[in-house]
């Protein structure tokens, strides 16, 4: 298994590699557009900060990618990238995309309501950094997800960051736990996400937290 920075040339396959990566988790699909999806979660990372991206490579194909960022108030929050996606692709006019923004805005007034909180962007000086990781089943159990993660916290090491932050999914125990092997610990409260299901049900936040 081979980890290596991003390069330019691996662009149409990343993007390919991120349609498939999440099966069988519960954001395999979130608002059911790709093109509009991977603008969100993927081409920021490829155009903004390539030097934190990184991707595992077995017998010369992509089987996994780590997208990265040291400094996130640096970078556009996820709440203004998804906004930007929702006008670009027009997403108000497009079946799915449209029932899913329409979910979560009756999550929202209901969560209002009975004054709970829902999910939302994380920012704190202590772990400024971010990351996002996807793995192909297939490659599962074979060291891609420990071989990105590793070499993302050396880089973190390096530049000297005092921390960092990811968000994952309550019900996605599988991903708890191998962040957890890798030394992040879960923080803060459990929110709803607006929208998003998983086997019917609604589904919940979880924010962990590095330190080097």
């Amino acid at each position: 298994m081979e980890i290596r920075t991003f390069a330019e040339s691996d662009r149409a396959e990343l993007r390919e590699l991120s349609r498939r990566a999440g099966e069988g988790a519960p954001t395999a699909s979130l608002w059911g557009h790709e093109e509009s999806e991977a603008a969100v979660y993927l081409d920021p990372y490829m155009d903004l900060e390539p030097g934190s991206l990184y991707v595992a490579v077995h017998e010369g194909a992509l089987v996994g990618y780590l997208t990265g960022c040291l400094d996130s108030s640096a970078f556009p929050s996820e709440s203004a990238r998804i906004d930007q996606a929702i006008r670009t692709y027009r997403l108000i006019f497009r079946a799915r995309p449209a029932a899913f923004f329409a979910r979560s805005m009756a999550d929202m007034a209901r969560a209002a309501i009975r004054r709970e909180p829902t999910a939302e962007d994380f920012t704190d000086p202590r772990w400024p950094s971010h990351l996002h990781i996807n793995v192909a089943p297939a490659a599962r159990g074979a060291g891609a997800a420990d071989g990105l993660m590793n070499r993302w916290l050396d880089r973190l090491r390096d530049a000297g960051s005092p921390g960092c932050h990811l968000q994952t999914l309550v019900e996605n125990t599988r991903a708890v736990r191998f962040f957890e092997r890798m030394g992040f610990t879960p923080y803060g409260p459990t929110p709803l996400v607006p929208g998003l299901r998983h086997a019917g049900k609604r589904i919940h936040q979880q924010t962990m937290v590095w330190a080097p």
